[in-house]
């Protein structure tokens, strides 16, 4: 058998009595929409990353989309975001009737360049005929970008913040936690995040009560007073209370596992330094490591090396945004980006997760060392 990218049935072999204890709680109370374990679970995670409120939802795009509805962002709106990510970033933008404005990515640490952005919302203002109201940038990989730089730019220009930390959230930035980075964060619980549920999942965070109670009322169809009086559009946006159940113990052990991440980044470097080029942190910085994603000139000869080995490995992003054809309206093209493109040409990822063997990262570097 081969080597599994991200081993969830080795996380699930350590919590199995507290994550079966938790369905079966659910199972036997019943409340299967909203139930108990949802206000506990939101509660934990609030504590956990130093947000007022956290408020959980179906999934990673909707935690975007209730950010971006709570700022009523609609038609002749720009939003600013990188074209480095997963493609639901930029998606959301265009879902509210906004148009997303590419910014090019740092090429060290592939998060949104805090000075192309000042560059491209200059430019947009100047033009006239969009209105900046806000920034999407992505904690990329597990890392946080520059957010002084960007809460600059945002402040000068009377912007929001949208934190998507779908990638990167219980990460470090200067000592703060992603999910109380922006005016609003959103982060996905999908399966394969560093704290991930059994299906689909999300969550948004802010410190601001307004948002917070608006954000509330659109994640149940806008619900005001109950769910039959309605204020505003909304979405059926809830988490599952079965999920939330299944995330208590994941979240109990996630500080333990980010610990975890570290060492098995810190091998993988320390193995593949000389052979290709390994992933920059910042000081003050820290990565919850998504990924572990590397750069190489023969990124396809190493790929097919690894996989006749049985190990597993992934292009995070082939395509970037401001080439995918669902944007081809908005006249980008190839050239626009260069760091993103050239990063899209050079990038791999290997496996990460908690449970990754000591001698893995050694093997792995014996491997891509014979190319």
């Amino acid at each position: 058998m081969g080597v599994p990218f991200i081993d969830l049935k080795a996380q699930y072999e350590r919590i199995q009595e507290d994550v079966n204890a938790g369905i079966q709680g659910v199972l036997e109370h019943g409340k299967y929409i909203m139930g108990p374990e949802i206000a506990e679970f939101e509660a934990k995670l609030a504590q956990f990353c130093g947000a007022k409120h956290a408020i959980t939802c179906s999934n990673g795009t909707d935690a975007l989309s209730l950010g971006l509805m709570a700022y009523d962002i609609g038609p002749g709106d720009a939003v600013f975001t990188t074209p480095f990510t997963f493609f639901a970033t930029a998606e959301v933008i265009a879902l509210a009737g906004a148009t997303p404005v590419f910014v090019d990515i740092d090429p060290k640490t592939f998060n949104i360049d805090p000075d192309q952005l000042a560059k491209e919302v200059s430019r947009v203002n100047k033009e006239g005929k969009l209105k900046a109201r806000g920034i999407i940038p992505v904690n990329l990989f597990g890392l946080a970008p520059d957010f002084d730089a960007i809460d600059a730019v945002a402040e000068e220009h009377d912007l929001f913040v949208l934190e998507d930390t779908a990638q990167g959230f219980g990460g470090l930035y200067k000592g703060r936690v992603s999910g109380s980075l922006g005016d609003i964060s959103s982060t996905s619980f999908f399966p394969a995040k560093p704290l991930g549920c059994y299906g689909d999942g999300g969550a948004v965070f802010t410190s601001d009560d307004d948002l917070a109670a608006k954000m509330r009322s659109i994640r149940v169809h806008g619900q005001g007073s109950d769910k039959y009086d309605n204020v505003r559009i909304g979405l059926n946006a809830r988490f599952d209370t079965m999920q939330a159940a299944i995330m208590l113990p994941k979240l109990a052990i996630f500080p333990q596992e980010i610990a975890l991440r570290q060492e098995v980044a810190s091998r993988y470097t320390n193995a593949l330094s000389e052979i290709v080029e390994t992933p920059f942190v910042p000081a003050s910085y820290q990565s919850v490591w998504a990924q572990y994603s590397v750069l190489s000139d023969r990124r396809n000869e190493m790929q097919e090396a690894l996989k006749k080995e049985g190990i597993p490995s992934v292009v995070y992003y082939r395509i970037p945004c401001h080439l995918s054809k669902a944007f081809d309206y908005l006249g980008y093209g190839e050239g626009d980006m260069p760091e993103s493109e050239r990063a899209s040409k050079r990038i791999f990822s290997l496996p990460m997760h908690p449970y990754v063997e000591p001698e893995f990262a050694d093997r792995v570097a014996q491997i891509l060392s014979s190319i």
